[in-house]
């Protein structure tokens, strides 16, 4: 049976731990059902802190204005997103990463990355770059190492970073996704109009993607 194509549109922002497990999960996922479904991915962008400058800002201070959490809560979230991304094989190294940045710089990237082919890659060193070795992604010299460590030339990266190359298109597809409904990330599309919210376990994702694919082949050999 020829393999059933679909598109999946990942939106994500690159300091949301859940967005990291969720991409990790969903990749998993696609390895299950090669071979049942072809998939054509795209990384979309969403800004949850838009307004952070430069210096970014500690984390816990950061979910204690935002949410209210205690120092109790904070801890125990940070360790079930550890352990949650630890038995999918992603490390989160808590101690490593004390700070959340801006991500807009890095969401130009990882648009530039597309027309290279290499964008789900690049979204993936980015999570490994925050999440496992805190780094501190709205910088430009460790955005273009992060380019240049999955084959992107880090010049270019460094030039595009340098202009507004592919502000528009970052603010154009933020509209798109927010006008579209979507307020929490990760957020999941297929075939733009099936939602799957949430860095959801490989076997959830694996059931939702084979359930889809049926009902497309399906209605494709039907009157």
């Amino acid at each position: 049976m020829t393999p059933t194509p679909l598109r999946i549109d990942f939106v994500a922002d690159v300091v949301c731990p859940w967005c990291a497990i969720g991409l990790t999960s969903l990749s998993q996922a696609l390895a299950r059902l090669d071979g049942v479904v072809q998939a054509e991915l795209h990384v979309e962008p969403f800004e949850l802190n838009p307004q952070l400058g430069p210096e970014g800002q500690d984390i816990f201070e950061h979910l204690q204005q935002k949410y209210g959490m205690s120092r109790a809560q904070f801890t125990e979230n940070q360790e079930a997103i550890r352990q949650r991304g630890a038995a999918l094989g992603f490390t989160f190294d808590m101690n490593a990463r004390s700070r959340i940045w801006n991500t807009f710089d890095a969401h130009r990237l990882v648009r530039w990355a597309e027309t290279a082919g290499h964008q789900a890659e690049l979204e993936r060193a980015l999570f490994h770059a925050y999440f496992g070795a805190g780094r501190n992604i709205s910088d430009r010299d460790v955005l273009a190492g992060v380019a240049e460590s999955v084959g992107l030339p880090s010049a270019q990266a460094r030039a595009i970073l340098a202009s507004n190359e592919y502000a528009a298109a970052v603010r154009e597809a933020e509209r798109f996704w927010k006008d579209a409904g979507i307020q929490g990330v990760p957020a999941i599309v297929v075939d733009r109009k099936h939602l799957i919210s949430g860095g959801q376990p490989v076997d959830v994702f694996e059931q939702a993607l084979r359930q889809i694919a049926a009902e497309n082949h399906s209605h494709h050999n039907s009157c």
